[in-house]
Parts: C-alpha cells; structure tokens; sequence
C-alpha cells in the first residue's frame, strides 16, 4: 500500500486540490484510494460526498472526527482493497505531529505557493520534517510542489531559486488553472475530465505521478484495515 501525505502547515497552499485529484487519479486506475480527511474544515470529505456511484471509487475517512465509542485505530481503518492512501492535513499543524502524520507515508508532498509568506512558510515546514518527523533526505521521501505559478514572474524565479536551495526535488510546477476549481464543484478531479479540455494541466501533472510511481509501496499490514460498508464506495468515516 503507497500512503501519500499532503503536508504544509501554511493555510490555502493547495494541499486539499492536490489530494483529491490524486485520488481521481488513482480511482481512474482503478486502485480504489483512500482519501483520508484531516482537517476540520472537511473540504475533502464535501468534494467525495458530491461523487455519484457511478464514478471511480474512492473510499472516505474522516480522520478529523471522533467518536468515544471506538478507538482512533478503528476510526482510521482503511478498505483492505484499497491500494493507495492520500492524506489531507490541516493548516497549523503543530511539529510534534509531523511523526506520527508521516509514519509509515511513502511520500510527503509539499505544495508551495510563490509569495514570501508561502516560502517562509515551507522552508520551517521541511525543517520540520527533516528534524522533527525524522525523514532524512536519502531516503526522497519528501517532494516540493510549485502550485498555483505564473511562469516568466519576478515571483516564479524567487521560488524556484529557493526551492533549489533545500537540496530537495521540486517534482511538479502546476499552473493557476480554473479546471481545478470546477472539478471541486463538482465532485471530480482532472483525470475524469474530458482530455483535450484539461491537456496542458494533465501534462503537468506527468512528473509528479511519474515521482510517486518510483516510491516503495509499504507492507498493507501497516495500516488498520476494513471492510467498505457502502455500495456507493464510501467508507466509515468515524463519524
């Protein structure tokens, strides 16, 4: 099972976006992803609930609810069929919990936007990761995201300048496209969209699934597993 971790302390980075069209990505292939909410916002969790039976499974995990009637290993167990989980983080979540929301993840994305504020922003969140998490570097488990960019900008340049600084692999640069606005609206990700409408974001996206392609899968043992209770492919979400 491959778990990928969508990370970045600093709000609107694009880690929801990022999370579910990897998931629309890997339903269409038909690995049944587990799309794993950790943010009280929810915004994972309203985009699977606007999908139809009709579409790509994707199973749903609320990990950001709780129930005192089960145990939080229950709550976040996933389908045993499920062969790829994404995990949507929260905005400001505190160091100290870098180990335990990266354990046993297989890739850790971090999304970056071209400001000041954004870099900051996730120069002490891949410290964090270095240091606090544990992730050392040789074992390219963590890749940068260039989001939301507009190349041939002042602001472009001053991002990628830093990204080569920290000596860790800016594995995509995405535009700033209303496809993935829609598709938020409308419960589908750019992999379920008509090609030639989304060709230019679609290649885009070619390094980074090309990237997590080479990480090695961790044992399936590794997670809780469950038994999908729905026949519209959603899973308990703990709620």
């Amino acid at each position: 099972m491959q778990k990928i971790v969508l990370l970045n302390p600093k709000g609107g980075s694009g880690k929801t976006t990022l999370a579910i069209n990897l998931a629309s990505f890997f339903a269409v292939q038909g690995l049944q992803p587990t799309l794993m909410d950790m943010d009280p916002q929810g915004s994972s969790m309203r985009w699977l609930s606007k999908r139809t039976p009709q579409q790509p499974c994707i199973h749903g995990v609320a990990g950001y609810s709780r129930d005192s009637r089960v145990t939080r290993s229950f709550a976040l167990r996933i389908p045993q069929e499920s062969q790829r989980v994404i995990v949507d983080t929260a905005a400001a979540t505190e160091a100290q919990r870098l180990p335990e929301l990266t354990r046993d993840a297989t890739a850790v994305l971090v999304p970056v936007l071209p400001s000041d504020i954004d870099i900051h922003a996730a120069a002490k969140c891949i410290s964090d990761l270095l240091l606090v998490a544990k992730i050392h570097r040789s074992q390219q488990r963590i890749g940068v995201i260039a989001n939301r960019v507009k190349k041939n900008t002042l602001m472009y340049q001053s991002l990628m300048k830093f990204l080569t600084t920290l000596d860790i692999p800016v594995i995509a640069t995405l535009r700033d496209s209303q496809a993935y606005v829609r598709g938020a609206d409308q419960g589908v990700g750019l992999f379920e969209m008509k090609p030639y409408l989304v060709q230019d974001d679609l290649e885009q996206w070619l390094p980074l699934t090309g990237w997590l392609a080479q990480r090695k899968f961790q044992p399936a043992a590794s997670t809780p597993q469950m038994t999908p209770v729905s026949a519209t492919g959603f899973a308990d979400r703990g709620s």
